[in-house]
């Protein structure tokens, strides 16, 4: 009988609380898999999958390495554990001339041999049926896995599909994505999810200075964050007001700074109506200007939750590379402005003092614009 054998990672080192990060887990894995007529459950350690259309064999593995939580998982024949059983079948593996070893875990240990001696005599079994092939214990080109659970049966397979890794999402509460048009963003978002953190996102407009075609690119890209995320609550912003109250009264280099002050005054304030405990930027440490040291005390100051920055020591390469690997990446190049490039200054404040920036508020009414902008406020579940 095959079936696919689930492994996850780090909910092993839980302790008492193991339970509810391992049922959060399936759960967000039955409805992952919602759209199929499939069996899962739980065993010791593992999750199986069993009794689906073959037809929908690769779809399912699609979903599963999308999962927050789940390592690994192979596609793996189940059998009684019996030594004979686990003898003939292993005689049945086609290794096609490649090199190969065999790794026993015995979590059962009723099961008499002991897991190195059983690999040995596994493996005289395997190259006996595959005279071609040779036994490489370091470099294997297949690892044959043999699984002996608790449950009474055992687990045979040759292949290790990675999944995504992490925490299973809805473990940590929820945090609220400020989320551009840009490569960056999306990432932060992908990695704060990874750790379990439920994400919201606000996204700010500058409508009719940005396009509708602007808008429409972030909404795909929640719908594509969406295959590691699930659902998306999207609350999408008007700070046009603001800009242009900006550019009026205030030295227009102080701009990308009083903007993103007032962006994190904005999103706190929906953060904590939707009950999001922290921020999330994709700001990485000196790649713009405002993304110098002085640049993020002078954004940071006006917010006392916790902002969180996943990529703040990430090299631009190391982020594009990420962002092809989850598939936002075509997406945050497409040349569609976002409201940061409206009445961009030429030489903006890379190092802006506190003083120069409070003196420039002063000419604001910060609570008429934050307001204005919160009525703006639409949201969109993704």
């Amino acid at each position: 009988m095959n079936v696919m054998l689930i492994r996850y990672g780090e909910l092993f080192l839980k302790g008492h609380n193991r339970k509810f990060f391992e049922s959060t887990l399936q759960k967000n894995m039955a409805n992952a898999l919602k759209n199929y007529s499939c069996n899962l459950r739980k065993i010791s350690g593992r999750y199986e999958l069993s009794d689906y259309d073959l037809m929908h064999e690769k779809a399912i593995i699609g979903k599963l390495t999308k999962i927050f939580g789940l390592h690994t998982l192979s596609i793996a024949k189940k059998i009684e554990t019996e030594y004979e059983l686990i003898k003939q079948e292993c005689a049945k593996i086609n290794l096609n001339k490649k090199s190969f070893r065999v790794t026993t875990n015995r979590a059962s240990k009723i099961f008499p041999i002991k897991s190195m001696q059983l690999s040995a005599e596994l493996g005289g079994i395997i190259l006996e049926a595959n005279p071609d092939s040779k036994v490489d214990l370091h470099t294997p080109e297949i690892e044959v896995r043999v699984d002996i659970r608790e449950n009474g049966y055992t687990y045979i397979s040759t292949d290790l599909i990675p999944c995504a890794g992490g925490m299973p999402l809805g473990t940590a509460g929820k945090g609220m994505l400020l989320l551009s048009g840009g490569i960056d963003s999306p990432v932060a978002g992908y990695y704060l999810a990874r750790r379990g953190l439920v994400i919201e996102a606000i996204h700010f407009h500058s409508y009719p200075y940005t396009s509708e075609l602007a808008r429409q690119k972030v909404i795909n890209l929640a719908q594509k964050m969406g295959d590691y995320l699930g659902k998306i609550k999207m609350h999408i912003v008007s700070v046009t007001h603001i800009q242009e109250e900006i550019n009026r009264k205030c030295d227009r280099d102080f701009m990308i700074t009083l903007l993103r002050r007032m962006m994190m005054r904005i999103s706190q304030e929906i953060a904590l109506k939707n009950g999001a405990g922290a921020l999330i930027t994709g700001e990485s440490l000196g790649q713009v200007a405002s993304q110098t040291l002085q640049s993020i005390n002078a954004t940071n100051a006006v917010v006392n939750i916790p902002v969180f920055r996943p990529l703040i020591g990430f090299d631009k390469q190391d982020i594009m590379d990420v962002a092809k690997r989850i598939g936002t990446y075509e997406i945050s190049i497409q040349p569609y402005e976002d409201c940061c490039t409206v009445f961009l200054p030429k030489n903006p404040v890379t190092k802006p003092k506190m003083e120069k920036v409070l003196k420039e508020e002063e000419k604001l009414n910060i609570e008429e614009l934050l307001q204005k902008s919160l009525d703006s406020e639409e949201i969109i579940e993704i």
